[in-house]
């Protein structure tokens, strides 16, 4: 029995990352996606929670998990630590007074408890002593309903998470709310409102950036690009010299380094040493997701046999946020980009296999299983190695970060 898993970031008020959402879903629900809701996670998690390690999946960060009506009253997991796991009560669970013991029980075992997509509904009322989260779906409730009701309930333990913000605009005006948590991709999105001014040393860091689409490299420019920034220069031969890649080289000078690294890692660590650099106002979440991105589309890349270019597919991944990294309209980014034709077309267009690559990974973020597999097919890829895949990016990008 296979089991996949997607993560999504859940962030605080300062877009500081708190914890992920799991989603999980086993190889018989991901193909027949019609299947018993009331099938899989209890079942999952105990077959298949020892081997992946949901700690592993979550960085070592809070998972919150979803439980289905089945899952919660007869079959919930025993083993799960109350200190890193949230217990989400999805809406389709009816408000039994089965399920008001159910939380009873949990919370004396030092579970917190979330209601999923919460409906504004009295019959949640005897609930809320012992809930710890609501989660606020704002594409299914009007925000001023959303407003009115959080300063209507009189549970100051409550803590209000918004669902499925898309919009620097929608994070303010739910941080404005009393929401206090948030999830959606509005932290990876151009907050173009400030049209900020790109400085110099940017500009030369994109200008480092582009080299990395480029066949061969001009390692002289390169070296001066690398010596007009000490820092650059400093993260270099620290990643060089990392032990994620095994790598116990005395470097003795940049023009060392350069020529240790070899061609197409010293392409992912320009890519990578560049991001860093362009990502220090962002949030951590949007490199995280742009370097599980990136190490994604280059396994993608490396499975197909059609000579393909992985570290072409490795800066894809990589410049997908680039817009909002930014803040800058994605038109504008790559104008000012001297990279491949195809990875242009790939983030402009969505055209292109690289473009395919992207759309898997986001697919798999999300936790949309049945998308993913139709790609998968396109690919001719095993679910199993997109699966696969998808973990060693994310396990990968973690370890990056924490370098």
């Amino acid at each position: 029995m296979y089991s996949y898993v997607a993560r999504q970031p859940i962030l605080n008020e300062n877009k500081q990352i708190e914890a992920y959402e799991l989603l999980f879903r086993d190889g018989k629900s991901s193909a027949f996606p019609d299947i018993d809701p009331d099938e899989a996670t209890s079942n999952i998690l105990t077959n298949n929670h020892l081997t992946l390690g949901i700690e592993k999946v979550t960085g070592d960060l809070p998972a919150f998990i979803n439980f289905h009506e089945d899952a919660l009253l007869k079959h919930f997991p025993s083993f799960l630590d109350p200190n890193s796991v949230v217990i989400e009560i999805l809406e389709d669970v009816p408000a039994s007074s089965e399920l008001l013991n159910t939380c009873r029980a949990l919370k004396k075992k030092g579970f917190k408890l979330a209601l999923d997509d919460f409906e504004i509904d009295s019959k949640w009322n005897r609930f809320l002593p012992y809930i710890d989260i609501i989660k606020m779906d704002i594409l299914a409730t009007p925000l001023d309903d959303i407003a009115l009701f959080i300063k209507k309930i009189n549970q100051p333990h409550i803590v209000f998470l918004a669902e499925k913000v898309e919009t620097i605009e929608q994070f303010e005006a739910l941080k404005s709310m009393g929401c206090t948590l948030f999830q959606g991709y509005f932290f990876a999105k151009p907050e173009i409102m400030k049209q900020k001014r790109l400085s110099t040393s940017k500009q030369s860091v994109l200008e480092l950036l582009s080299h990395s689409s480029k066949e061969q490299f001009d390692f002289d420019e390169m070296s001066n690009i690398f010596e007009q920034d000490p820092g650059l220069t400093y993260k270099l031969l620290r990643f060089i010299n990392s032990p994620i890649y095994g790598r116990s080289q005395e470097i003795t000078s940049l023009k060392h380094a350069l020529i240790y690294i070899g061609d197409i890692e010293l392409k992912k660590f320009i890519a990578l040493l560049a991001l860093s650099d362009l990502c220090q106002d962002k949030p951590t979440e949007v490199m995280r997701l742009s370097l599980a991105r990136a190490k994604f589309c280059e396994q993608i890349s490396n499975h197909r046999t059609d000579n393909e270019n992985p570290p072409k597919a490795f800066l894809t991944g990589i410049l997908s946020l680039i817009d909002g990294i930014l803040d800058q309209d994605l038109h504008t980014v790559m104008n000012m980009l001297p990279i491949h034709s195809e990875i242009k077309s790939a983030l402009v267009e969505g055209r292109n296999y690289l473009s395919t690559y992207l759309a898997l990974s986001e697919y798999i973020e999300r936790g949309n299983w049945s998308q993913s597999a139709i790609v998968c097919k396109e690919l001719k890829i095993n679910f199993d190695v997109c699966s696969e895949a998808h973990q060693t990016a994310l396990a990968w990008a973690d370890d990056i970060l924490s370098i």
